[in-house]
């Protein structure tokens, strides 16, 4: 490593969570070790493209629940209105729900369906924000100094659990692999324009979502201030801002997640996310799903 660069006494690392939680000096850490290796310094460090090696989730397994935020993209709420028969009316403030941290699989992995459990899995793709400075009740205008970038989060959702306990969201929302994180974390000074970004997701290369951020009621820095209020957010947390319209169970008819499909969430300047989708309903059930599966 070439002297001076990073002094004796810097610690790399270990873990994304770690970069995100040693502040400036790890991301400064971070970005040095980057040039070197674009350079060639660090050949024996690099895992080439075409590796064999698992990507897992940017923070694998978060501290806490992820939090999210439902209804907050219009045209949402308004093909679930009409999928649902229910009143078309936008929220005051924000409804936010949370996914446990068992939830989450990263990039390549499976989600799992189990028709024992839920016959009607959903996907919603949204932007995800990870917290870099730890704050409570934060102001609008202060919520970029505690930002510490973006990722692509995929809420999978069993509607069918949802509805079945109240329409509460945490049961039908927080089932194992229901919560897709990745492919990376991009840090928010190259990612400056998040509130204008294209948002997309294709179920086996149909397009089913596709809209912009700059399309969500509560922007950015008005969920956070919301969130906080009263309640310390922490360097790794992490937030899901809603998704577009688009999703299954709201078209004609209803589209669910099946054995094999595809997912591939995209967020303009972050990536691809990809999953596929595993049914693992055990063969006595007799459905047409387990039979996919065998």
């Amino acid at each position: 490593m070439s002297k001076g660069l990073i002094s004796a006494e810097s610690i790399v690392p270990e873990t994304v969570l770690g970069v995100v939680q040693g502040g400036p000096d790890s991301l400064s850490i971070c970005k040095t070790l980057a040039a070197l290796a674009e350079d060639g310094k660090l050949s024996g460090c690099v895992a080439p493209t075409n590796s064999t090696i698992a990507i897992l989730a940017p923070i694998p397994r978060p501290l806490k629940n992820v939090f999210c935020v439902g209804k907050n993209y219009r045209a949402h709420i308004t093909e679930g209105a009409v999928a649902q028969g229910i009143k078309d009316e936008a929220p005051e403030f924000p409804v936010f729900f949370s996914k446990p941290p068992t939830s989450v699989i990263g990039p390549g992995s499976e989600i799992q369906i189990n028709a024992e459990v839920s016959e009607m899995v959903d996907y919603e793709v949204e932007l995800g924000v990870v917290v870099g400075k730890a704050g409570c009740n934060i102001p609008a205008q202060d919520a970029i100094d505690h930002i510490f970038g973006f990722t692509i989060i995929n809420d999978i959702s069993a509607r069918d659990v949802q509805r079945r306990h109240g329409g509460q969201y945490l049961k039908g929302k927080g089932m194992d692999t229901f919560c897709p994180i990745g492919p990376c974390i991009v840090t928010i000074d190259e990612l400056s324009d998040f509130e204008n970004l294209r948002i997309a997701l294709s179920v086996n290369g149909e397009t089913r979502q596709d809209g912009s951020t700059a399309q969500m009621m509560f922007k950015v820095p008005d969920l956070i201030e919301s969130l906080s209020a009263g309640t310390t957010l922490e360097p790794g947390d992490l937030l899901a801002t809603g998704t577009p319209s688009g999703v299954g169970y709201a078209m004609s008819p209803p589209q669910f997640l099946k054995h094999g499909d595809e997912i591939v969430c995209s967020v303009e300047g972050i990536g691809e996310l990809r999953n596929t989708v595993r049914d693992v309903t055990p063969a006595h059930k007799g459905t047409a799903a387990a039979t996919a599966a065998e």
